[in-house]
């Protein structure tokens, strides 16, 4: 009886405990308020810290600050039972690093509380999952000045005390991409002040429950009197007190966002290095094999028994322009891909330009016994493509779903400056379509939907070697002055392109143009861009670029710029144009960023740019890669050398980039592949253009799941060269510190994408450079310096030199300190 009356007594008292919260902290609440900013600085921020801190003396909670975004993991934020982000301006991404935006993901679903105050909402524009929490993001603001609020809802702790109608002087934002599920409490009339760009639902301060936490936002709070106004000190506090809620303890258990993996756990396992010579695609065997294309002719086998390379096979290909020694061809041997029923039938696609005609052409062959039948060849289909000229193949291929075969073809056009001509392109659409200069001209390809240039095909083939049109290309079979094949056009150079095999969206990077500015009579600068078709549909080119920014009209006879381009009726009335006029709307892309800083995708970078798309991933068993990366889509850059992850939503909207292996140097990326064996392999072209680069290989990215300590050390970091070195190893550069400043520069940027020393790349070598001037007459070195930062063509052949407009005239000048001593 005495056990029932204990058990009894004890149900009672755990009732009374789960009434009362379980699970409430001891002692008083805690705060983080946080204040770190990448960009503008408030002058409020120290009052409004003093302000919390004096709310929180005076209401029972305690208040740390800070503006170290180390405190941002799990250890730390436990402590919490809200995070204050105060006036935290975010101009470059790099507010929180992508571990920490973990840790904070699973802080806010363990049952944590946010409060945004003000520019909280003007910071990780790359962070879908931070703008649903905070509400929305800064879109732009008039000067400060008077306006009216309206309180529409009085019931919440934070406004209960405000009058309806609230008249202040603060500098109201105006909002994009405004979260429809948050509670409005706070709007403002647009009619009370001058600059508002929302209508007449602009809302000001908002809350609500979010993935297993509280977020609460007000938009008050960039002036320093903000601070010492009660009816604003109550709203505040009010927000406070809603994100502490019940100040009970963070259940880790609710929180279902995976930790990141550390870059520790990745290693870049080099199979092959030193042996390609303009590596451009590989395809990856059942057994692990792995066969590579070589622009030049031969494809490559690589064994995975015993790490050797011998060649499978080779092609004639035109891979080399007769008629000017200033003009790099592109074309040769550009795709592989092996037939998804590889294993029974040892089909090989190749994409290539047969040296004895003006075409390129997609064939499948036959893989046997570790040699490609080369007598095997089977044509698939081929097109015409315009020779002895510079640039733009594509030559991707790709399988989707349903044995669905991609092409990526490219719009072979020249994209630099006529020689002799006064009008030119300057790096805008390529758009002259005057008689006799149609490799000018890329709306007779790209804009062209009777061309299969420019384009991004789908073909499903057939045993035979003859194919089927699915249904669902962009134009049905028969239309007039249309190509079947066509899935999407209007592309510039598509160089890789990939199918997510459980969605079937296509993506692709699209390589493009150099202007580096934007001008009132031509039109936006360049920009590269990755896209998604979930869909059939035209992407833009030559009439837009970037976010679908339009082009304008040119007359290349008179330098009069027209109207510029409609994306949502673009018309192709080129003189070169077979096909339709009217074309598709044109579909945005997914990612977009020029040479300079990127605003809406600032981890990025600067500089030379070739954005390419890699593989989908999809966690399995094979546990090659963490399921941290399930159904994120890899892109990557040629140039910059890094490797992005991106968080898509459901629909396969973008949500969020981050980082991955940033730590590793990758030398030009130029394909990435999802292996059988689920592992990630790498082929990287080298440093030099057009030429054999010892660093070129192919790599495997292996993951270490175990216990992290018992990871060995990773390699002591190189150090700095010194101020001074040896004389036999720099010569005449010997103490100057300029120079060895700017030697460092050229390691660091993208230089060597485009430049050797002693010989010709795409560019000029650095000799020939210091040779053509001198570091002794200002107007050179001011020449170089300029250059380097807006680019240009026009002095060592038609390749445009990128731009580099964030490098500072101090970097700058010391590269040409550099470049300038190696006569």
């Amino acid at each position: 009886m005495r056990t029932i009356n204990v058990l009894l007594a004890l149900i009672a008292v755990s009732v009374l405990f789960t009434a009362c919260g379980g699970n409430k902290r001891k002692g008083k609440p805690r705060i983080l308020v946080f204040t770190k900013t990448t960009g503008f600085r408030h002058s409020s921020i120290p009052a409004g810290k003093e302000a919390i801190i004096k709310l929180g003396a005076e209401n029972s909670f305690l208040v740390d600050t800070t503006e170290d975004a180390s405190w941002f993991n799990e250890d730390s934020l436990k402590n919490y039972s809200a995070v204050v982000f105060l006036n935290t301006t975010d101009n470059s991404d790099s507010l929180l690093n992508h571990y920490q935006e973990n840790a904070f993901e699973r802080y806010i679903q363990a049952g944590g509380g946010f409060v945004g105050v003000h520019a909280a909402t003007d910071a990780e524009y790359q962070w879908g999952w931070y703008g649903r929490l905070v509400g929305g993001y800064f879109l732009s603001h008039p000067e400060q000045q008077e306006a009216v609020l309206n309180v529409v809802d009085k019931n919440h702790i934070s406004t209960k005390h405000l009058p309806d109608q609230w008249k202040r002087k603060d500098e109201w934002y105006n909002f994009k991409k405004l979260n429809k599920d948050v509670h409005v409490l706070i709007k403002i009339d647009e009619k009370s002040y001058k600059g508002g760009a929302n209508g007449d639902d602009h809302p000001m301060a908002w809350y609500h429950e979010y993935d297993g936490g509280r977020a609460f936002y007000t938009e008050l709070g960039h002036v320093e009197e903000s601070y010492q106004d009660e009816n604003y000190l109550k709203h505040l506090l009010g927000g406070i007190l809603y994100a502490i809620g019940d100040n009970l303890e963070l259940d880790y258990t609710k929180a279902h966002t995976l930790k990141t993996p550390e870059e520790q756990r990745f290693t870049k396992t080099v199979l092959k290095q030193g042996v390609f010579f303009e590596p451009t695609e590989m395809t990856i065997l059942p057994n692990l094999d792995i066969l590579i294309t070589q622009r030049r002719g031969e494809i490559l086998l690589y064994k995975k028994s015993d790490s050797s390379i011998s060649q499978a096979g080779f092609l004639d290909a035109y891979y080399k322009t007769k008629v000017a020694k200033d003009v790099n061809a592109e074309e040769g041997v550009m795709g592989i891909k092996i037939d998804p029923d590889f294993a029974k039938n040892n089909f090989v696609y190749i994409f290539y330009a047969p040296s004895d005609t003006s075409v390129n052409r997609l064939s499948r062959f036959v893989f046997k016994n570790d040699k490609i039948d080369m007598g095997s060849e089977k044509i698939i289909l081929q097109f015409y493509s315009q020779r002895e000229i510079c640039c733009h193949t594509g030559g991707s291929i790709a399988f989707g779903k349903d044995h669905m075969l991609f092409l990526s073809t490219g719009d072979n056009t020249t994209p630099f400056d006529e020689p002799g001509q006064k009008y030119v392109h300057k790096g805008y659409g390529p758009l002259d379509d005057r008689p006799g200069h149609t490799q000018y001209d890329g709306a007779r390809s790209a804009g062209n939907t009777n061309d299969l240039r420019g384009k991004i095909l789908r073909i499903q083939v057939n045993e035979d070697g003859t194919y089927n049109i699915p249904e669902g290309n962009l134009f049905p079979k028969g239309t007039e002055k249309t190509k079947p094949e066509i899935y999407v056009m209007g592309n510039r150079n598509p160089y890789r392109i990939s199918v997510d095999t459980e969605t079937g969206f296509l993506y692709w990077g699209e390589v493009g143009p150099d202007a580096a500015r934007d001008t009132a009579t031509r039109g936006p600068r360049g920009y590269d861009e990755v896209n998604q078709a979930r869909k059939a549909g035209y992407f833009g080119w030559p009439f837009f670029v970037g976010d679908n920014y339009a082009y304008r009209k040119y007359d290349y006879n008179t330098g009069e710029s027209g109207e510029a381009y409609d994306p949502a009726h673009p018309v192709n009335n080129s003189r070169n144009n077979t096909g339709l006029q009217n074309l598709p709307p044109a579909t945005p892309p997914l990612v977009f960023y020029p040479y300079a800083p990127s605003r809406d995708f600032p981890q990025v970078g600067t500089g030379g740019r070739n954005a390419m798309a890699g593989p989908v991933y999809h966690a399995s068993d094979k546990k090659a890669m963490p399921a941290y990366y399930d159904k994120k889509f890899f892109m990557y850059d040629w140039i910059r050398g890094w490797i992005k992850a991106v968080t898509l939503l459901p629909n396969g909207d973008f949500d969020k980039m981050e980082p991955f292996m940033p730590s590793t140097k990758f030398s030009a990326p130029i394909d990435i592949e999802e292996g059988p064996d689920g592992h990630f392999y790498v082929l990287e072209y080298g440093s030099g253009w057009f030429t054999k680069n010892p660093e070129a290989a192919i790599s495997r990215i292996d993951y270490y799941d175990g216990d992290i300590s018992k990871l060995p050390a990773p390699a002591a970091a190189a150090t700095n060269v010194p101020s001074t070195v040896d004389s036999a190893a720099f010569g005449h550069q010997q103490g100057d510190t300029n120079v060895l400043a700017g030697k460092r520069l050229v390691e660091t940027l993208d230089c060597k994408a485009c430049h050797k020393v002693d010989e010709k790349s795409i560019g000029p070598g650095y000799k020939e450079v210091a040779a053509k001037y001198s570091k002794e007459k200002k107007a050179d070195v001011e020449h170089l310096v300029n250059k380097i930062i807006n680019g240009g063509s026009g002095v060592w052949g038609e390749v445009s030199m990128p731009a580099h407009p964030s490098l500072s005239q101090k970097d700058a000048k010391q590269l040409t300190d550099y470049i300038l001593s190696l006569k």
